[in-house]
C-alpha cells in the first residue's frame, strides 16, 4: 500500500516541492493538504494530487475553495483545520511545512495518531521540543528532518552513534548580505535582503537566512533531534552550499553529507525512510565545482550563535521567546517598520527582558510543574511579541 503523507503548509516552498516529490515517487501519495491562506493554489493542488482532505486555516476563503474541489474532498477551515485534517486523514506520516509556532498544535496531534513527523518547521522544536520531543518517545514517533542540514547530520549518524559524536558541523551559505560589511547590511534594503545566492524560500526563512537567526533556530533544533549539548554543536560559513553538514566522531573521523544544494533530496529522504528513493538527478562534479570555501563566523553574525547557545543552556521557555520575537521582528522589517540591522538587537532585548521577568511581575504566568507545557510556551509566545510590539 502507498505511504499516506499529510502535508502541513502545502502552497509554501516546501510544501509545493513536497508534492513534485511525491508524484516523482512510487509508494507516496498525498492524502491530505493544507494551508493558511492561498485557497487558488490549494485548490489546483487538490485537482492535482486527488487527497482524500483538504484544509485552510483562513475561514473566509473556504466557501470559495469548496467550489473547485471534487465533491469525494472533505474540507475543513478554521483555526484548528490543520489539527483536524490529521485527525480526519489518518496518515502514515506528516509533513510540516507551516512557517513559525502555528505547527506547534498539529504535531502534537500528528504524534497523538501516531503519525511518523517529518519536520521542515524549524520553530516547533526550537520553541517546544521540551514537550514535543517526550511525547513523540512515548508514542513511539519518530521525527524525521527535512531540514538540509538536519538531514544531512542525520545521514552522518548512519556512521556511528551520538554518543560517540565530538562536534557536528552546521553549514550556512551567509545569506544574501554575507558580502556585505556591517554597516552595509545594517542598511540593507528588503530586496536586497530576499535576494538569496543560493535558496529559493520564503521571505521569513530567507531575512533568517541573511541575519543567520535560520543557524540559531537549526542549533536549538539540532540539540533535540540528536540530544547534544551546546558546546558540540558548530557552525560554518560554506557559501558554496555543497556540504550541509559535518559530523566528528571521537576517533578524529569527520563524516560529511554533500549535494547539490536542493531541497528535493531531503524531503524524498525523510518521506522514504528508512529507504534511500531512486530520484533522477546528475551525479555531483567536485571537478566542475573546484573549490569549497569555509569562512570562521565573525561579525554581526556571531551573535547569532551566542543566542543559540544562549538559548540551549537556558532551556525552558527560552527558545519561544527567542523564536516568537524573531518572528516580529522579522515582520517588521518586510513591512518597513525597523532597519535590517534592528532585528538582532530587538531579538536581544526581548530575551534580556526575559531573564529578568524571571524574579518580577513582568514575566508570563506559567504552570507550577518544572516541565513548561504547550499552553506555557503558546502564553510566553504571545508575551514576545507584546514586548517587540512595545519596543517598536
Amino acid at each position: 500500500m502507498d505511504k499516506r503523507v499529510a502535508i502541513l503548509g502545502s502552497t509554501g516552498s516546501i510544501g509545493c516541492q513536497t508534492l513534485e516529490v511525491i508524484a516523482e515517487t512510487p509508494g507516496l501519495r498525498a492524502c491530505a493538504i493544507g494551508a493558511r491562506d492561498n485557497w487558488k493554489l490549494l485548490a489546483e493542488q487538490a485537482a492535482a494530487c486527488k487527497p482524500d482532505v483538504v484544509a485552510i486555516v483562513n475561514p473566509d476563503h473556504a466557501a470559495e475553495l469548496s467550489k473547485h474541489l471534487d465533491k469525494s474532498v472533505k474540507l475543513i477551515a478554521g483555526p484548528d483545520a490543520l489539527s483536524e485534517l490529521i485527525r480526519e486523514s489518518k496518515p502514515n506520516v506528516v509533513l510540516t511545512a507551516v512557517v513559525g509556532s502555528a505547527g506547534l498544535k498539529p504535531t502534537m496531534t500528528a504524534i497523538e495518531i501516531g503519525a511518523t513527523l517529518a519536520l521542515a518547521n524549524k520553530e516547533t522544536l526550537v520553541c517546544a521540543g521540551s514537550v514535543v520531543v517526550p511525547a513523540a518517545r512515548a508514542a513511539g514517533v519518530d521525527i524525521l528532518p527535512v531540514d538540509s542540514e538536519h538531514s544531512g547530520i542525520f545521514q552522518c549518524l548512519a556512521a556511528g552513534t551520538c554518543k560517540e559524536v565530538r562536534k557536528i558541523t552546521i553549514t550556512s551559505s551567509g545569506g544574501s548580505l554575507r558580502d556585505m560589511s556591517d554597516a552595509e547590511a545594517n542598511a540593507a534594503t528588503v530586496k536586497e535582503a530576499l535576494s538569496h545566492p543560493t535558496w529559493e524560500m520564503g521571505p521569513k526563512i530567507t531575512i533568517d537566512s541573511a541575519t543567520l537567526m535560520n543557524k540559531t533556530l537549526e542549533m536549538i533544533e539540532a540539540h533535540w533531534l540528536f540530544d547534544l549539548p551546546p558546546e558540540k554543536i558548530d557552525v560554518v560559513i560554506h557559501p558554496q552550499s555543497i556540504i550541509h553538514a559535518m559530523v566528528e566522531f571521537c576517533d578524529g573521523s569527520v563524516i560529511a553529507q554533500l549535494a547539490e544544494p536542493d531541497m528535493k533530496g531531503p524531503i524524498a529522504y525523510a518521506l522514504s525512510y528508512p529507504d534511500r528513493p531512486t530520484r533522477n538527478v546528475k551525479s555531483l562534479d567536485l571537478a566542475a565545482i573546484g573549490k569549497l570555501e569555509f569562512r570562521a563566523v565573525q561579525g554581526r553574525f556571531a551573535r547569532a550563535i551566542e543566542l543559540g547557545h544562549h538559548v540551549i543552556r537556558d532551556g525552558g521557555a527560552a527558545g519561544s521567546v527567542v523564536n516568537a520575537a524573531n518572528e516580529a521582528a522579522v515582520e517588521a522589517f518586510l513591512n518597513d517598520k525597523i532597519t535590517f540591522g534592528r532585528i538582532l538587537p530587538i531579538i536581544d532585548s526581548v530575551l534580556d527582558i526575559w531573564d529578568n521577568s524571571q524574579t518580577s511581575s513582568n514575566s508570563p504566568t506559567l504552570s507550577t510543574d518544572k516541565q513548561v507545557t504547550l499552553q506555557d510556551l503558546l502564553t510566553v509566545d504571545e508575551w514576545a511579541r507584546k514586548q517587540v510590539a512595545d519596543l517598536l
